[in-house]
């Protein structure tokens, strides 16, 4: 008895060890078990749900913000304008292929009928088409509109303005302006909402701009942003005739600007109109032309005058 005393005590160190190497088998085993089952379990389908369900805040700069604003505070106030015309078509006429034959009695005889086909010659009608488009902006309530020259520049047309509510109203031109491509149009109705005119001599390169206008002839109100990229250049402009004009202290800009969109407002922040779209360089990125509002203050004012 004694000596198993003495052996257990002697042992009592390796006894512990391998009773605790037992029990940290067992319980290792056990959390080890469990938590591969926690770790593995699928995760919760609900908790993925809420996670992509969760709403997300559209986050808008306050230039984006501005822009928006602008573009939908202007776009009453500009207007498309079309140039309708009478076009003169000639129709092929019909002529019988035979007739040559038919003079000849050796030929009539082989013939017969074909020689009686009716001939018809050319004839000629007229229809009445549109011939061009470009764009405007109302600068006073009773109906005068700011636009290009070169925009009702067509000879023997007559000029329709479709408001931005697709109202379509006759146009009488005011002033063209001899020196500038710029024009004066005038439309009978009134409470019209205008654009505000701003100060094209306090403009800055990178300022942002919009311009907005009737793309193409069938993209009406199209809003493009940039920035001003030069002022003060000079270009020579041509328009599809073949005339070419010389346009001084025109302001540059990256703004889309496409063909129809001649005579639409180039526009700052503020909401106010510091220049005239004009003109685009055929093969080239993002470089277009306005001419400087300040340059069509004295002509509108003029009109002004006039019709008191």
């Amino acid at each position: 008895m004694e000596d198993l005393r003495k052996f257990f005590g002697r042992n009592h160190l390796l006894t512990t060890v391998v009773m605790s190497a037992v029990i940290s088998a067992v319980v290792g085993g056990v959390f080890g078990y469990y938590g591969a089952t926690f770790l593995n379990q699928p995760v919760s389908p609900g908790n993925v749900v809420n996670r992509i369900t969760n709403p997300t805040t559209t986050v808008v700069s306050n230039e984006e913000q501005k822009v928006i604003s602008v573009a939908k505070r202007a776009a009453p106030a500009v207007v498309s304008i079309v140039a309708t015309k009478d076009l003169v078509f000639i129709e092929r006429g019909q002529i019988n292929p035979f007739q040559d034959f038919c003079d000849d009695p050796f030929f009539r005889q082989f013939l017969g009928g074909q020689c009686n086909l009716p001939s018809q010659p050319p004839r000629q009608r007229t229809e009445r088409r549109q011939v061009s488009a470009g764009t405007g902006f109302i600068v006073s309530a009773d109906g005068l509109i700011l636009t290009n020259k070169h925009v009702v520049s067509v000879s023997g047309a007559d000029f329709t303005v479709i408001t931005n509510d697709n109202k379509k109203y006759p146009a009488k031109i005011l002033l063209i302006d001899p020196n500038q491509d710029l024009a004066v149009l005038k439309i009978e109705t009134a409470g019209l909402p205008i654009l505000p005119l701003g100060d094209s001599a306090k403009l800055q390169t990178g300022q942002t701009v919009i311009a907005i206008g009737n793309a193409l002839g069938q993209f009406s109100n199209t809003v493009s942003k940039g920035v001003i990229s030069g002022l003060s250049r000079s270009i020579v402009a041509s328009s599809g005739g073949g005339a070419s004009e010389k346009l001084d202290q025109v302001i540059q800009t990256d703004a889309a600007i496409n063909p129809g969109n001649s005579g639409g407002p180039l526009i700052n922040l503020s909401g106010e109109v510091i220049g005239i779209n004009t003109a685009i360089v055929q093969g080239a990125q993002n470089i277009g032309f306005a001419i400087p509002i300040n340059q069509a203050k004295a002509g509108i004012e003029q009109v002004k005058n006039f019709e008191l």
